[in-house]
């Protein structure tokens, strides 16, 4: 039997890198899945190549920011499986923080910094206003939320990105204390840098690369490994951490280098 055999997982964020294979790996592992995104051609794509290979999942469109359509995901898997086992808050707005210019607090742009708080804090804590009911029905869950090493120290870039994460590094705290008793555990990965195993090596990297105690970038599936583990049974005992993903980036002290990778 399979380590997720019967549970129902919700996965935000879906149609990403880290989204899609952690969705795979969640029905891999048994689960029956419910996708959700913004992004509803290459959803549906995921899901239905999910579906090609006898896995149960489902896409729902969805924007993290509203409260009408967050509950209409989780009604969604209800009604479609049952309730709510796991909830894999993945979505972010990663490429908002590139895009729109989020550096320091002196040339801050407060609609980007409102955004990005409603994508990165809002709709994670709407995700689990809505499902910790259903897993408190069904006995417990397991809430995974998708934090950021920025969040852990400063800098002088990514500022209104930082802070929303540090929001759900605290919201993760908050729900693991409040849950745990009904049976509800939740943890956050803090990611360093994570890429697609295929993608070309960028010299942009390698400074990051140095400092990294394994010698390489992240990739989605090593998230996907954590989530998994952390949804499962193997975890009951890990609540309420912020567990850095980021290949030892946070581990040393600024002064080291990894030669190795250099």
């Amino acid at each position: 039997m399979k380590e997720l055999e019967g549970k129902v997982a919700i996965v935000t964020g879906a149609a990403g890198n880290i989204g899609s294979v952690t969705a795979a790996a969640l029905a891999e592992a048994g689960a029956k899945v419910v996708l959700t995104d913004v992004a509803e051609q290459r959803l549906k794509e995921i899901a239905s190549g999910l579906q090609s290979q006898g896995f149960e999942a489902i896409a729902v469109v969805a924007d993290i920011m509203s409260e009408e359509q967050v509950k209409a995901v989780i009604d969604a898997a209800i009604s479609t499986y049952g309730g709510v086992d796991i909830l894999d808050n993945n979505a972010g707005g990663t490429m908002l923080t590139v895009t729109e210019g989020d550096r320091d607090v002196t040339t801050m742009n407060v609609e980007l910094w409102d955004k990005l708080m409603a994508v990165n804090l809002r709709g994670p804590m709407l995700f689990c206003k809505y499902c910790v009911p259903s897993m408190v029905a069904r006995g417990g869950g397991s809430i995974i939320n998708i934090s950021s090493g920025t969040s852990l120290a400063g800098n002088d870039a990514n500022t209104a990105y930082a802070c929303s994460k540090g929001g759900l590094n605290t919201l993760t705290k908050y729900v693991a204390t409040a849950h745990g008793s009904q049976g509800v555990r939740c943890n956050a990965l803090a990611l360093g840098i994570v890429v697609p195993e295929d993608m070309p090596p960028m010299d942009a990297l390698k400074p990051y690369v140095a400092h990294k105690l394994v010698g390489r970038t992240g990739y989605p599936s090593d998230i996907a490994n954590m989530v998994v583990f952390l949804a499962s049974g193997r975890s009951a005992f890990i609540t309420g951490q912020v567990i850095s993903v980021d290949g030892g980036f946070f581990a040393h002290q600024p002064t080291f280098t990894n030669k190795v990778a250099e």
